[in-house]
Order: structure tokens, then sequence, then C-alpha cells
């Protein structure tokens, strides 16, 4: 493994389970397999790592949801995006701990860029329920406490998701279609998931996130 991904590795597993502040460099370098000062040489700042992380996570989520959720009727959008969003952070649980667990750690203006993307995220899934509510497709009374009750509990997978328990990745991704568009107020039966969406989702996931990456 190339010497830049292998801190990278370890900088996401040490941050994961042990914080950002209780990640010394010598951990840091222990981890990779390098001495200190080699360290140095491929890191930069312990922050600079942090935020080349988040800032990596974020990107991608952001692509991601740019390619599924801006096009389409509000129910097709938002079922893209649970399941994209459910994948990825089933497939990236250490990312999803980093990423929730550790902005506090940044300084202000890494924290504000960070931030930034997090709000363009956020904003292409209040975009998919606000223009369900127009269409009167989804009935709720505050649109935005909705948004994050859906984010929050999609990403919750990171947190218990095992790949070895009853339900494969992707058929949790519909148990939770499910869920949001019920909380979204469908009026109705829940309709028939599309398993074109759900391929797609999964084809997608794999493509940005391929097994190896760090």
């Amino acid at each position: 493994m190339e010497a830049r991904h292998r801190v990278r590795a370890a900088a996401l597993e040490l941050f994961a389970e042990r914080g950002f502040h209780g990640t010394g460099i010598r951990d840091l370098a222990q981890r990779a397999g390098l001495s200190t000062a080699t360290l140095y040489h491929y890191m930069g700042t312990k922050e600079e790592l942090l935020a080349e992380i988040m800032r990596s996570s974020m990107d991608l989520l952001l692509q991601a949801a740019t390619r599924v959720g801006v096009q389409g009727a509000a129910v097709d959008r938002v079922t893209r995006l649970v399941h994209v969003h459910v994948l990825a952070h089933a497939a990236r649980p250490l990312h999803t701990r980093v990423v929730d667990d550790e902005l506090r750690a940044l300084s202000p203006p890494l924290r504000v860029e960070i931030i930034g993307l997090r709000d363009r995220y956020e904003r292409l899934w209040q975009a998919a329920i606000t223009d369900g509510v127009a269409d009167g497709v989804f009935h709720l009374r505050a649109s935005d406490v909705a948004r994050r009750a859906l984010l929050e509990m999609c990403s919750g997978v990171a947190r218990w998701y095992r790949p070895d328990g009853p339900l494969s990745v992707e058929q949790m991704a519909a148990r939770y279609t499910e869920l949001a568009l019920n909380l979204l107020g469908v009026a109705g039966p829940v309709p028939d998931l599309d398993t074109a969406i759900a391929r797609d989702a999964h084809r997608l996931v794999a493509e940005l996130w391929p097994e190896d990456a760090a």
C-alpha cells in the first residue's frame, strides 16, 4: 500500500477509535508502519489530515446526491437519496463517525468549509422534500425538521449495521425508504420500490466508494 494511503487509512481508524485529540503523532506513525519523520512528509499537520478525510467524504456524498437527487418526481428523488445515503454509510462507518463526531476539532476556517459542504448536501434533500409538499405528495408541517430526522435516521446505520445480520444492505435500504416515505406523510400504501433505483444506487456507491479506498 502506498505510504500516503497508509497514513490516511491509519488516521481514519484512529480518529474513529480514539477521537482527534486522543490520537498522537506516534500513534499515527505506528499504525501506518512509518517513522515519525516520514509520517510528517506525507501528512502535513494532523488537522489537515482530519480535514482531508472529512472533505473527501462530504465531496463524494454531494457528488452522489447530485447525480440521483436533482431530477424526477419527489418520491423517486427521496428514494434514491435514502438508498445512496444508507448504502454509503453502511459501507463506510468509520468515515461517518469521524465526520459526525470530530467536526468541533477543526479550527474555524476549516470547520466553516466542511459545514458548507454538509449544507449543500442537505439542501438537495430539502429541495426534494419541499417539492413533494408543493406537489401534494408529502404531507407534513415542518419540512426542515423532517429533513433532519431523515438524515439522522439514515446515518444511524453506520453505528449498528453488520453485513452478517439478518438483512442485506440492499434490503435495509429498502426498509429505510419505506420509513422515510411514511415519515413524509405519503398518503396510502407506500409505492412499490423500483428495483432499478436500488440497483443504480448500489452501482453508484460501489463506483464512488470502492472497498479498498480509505
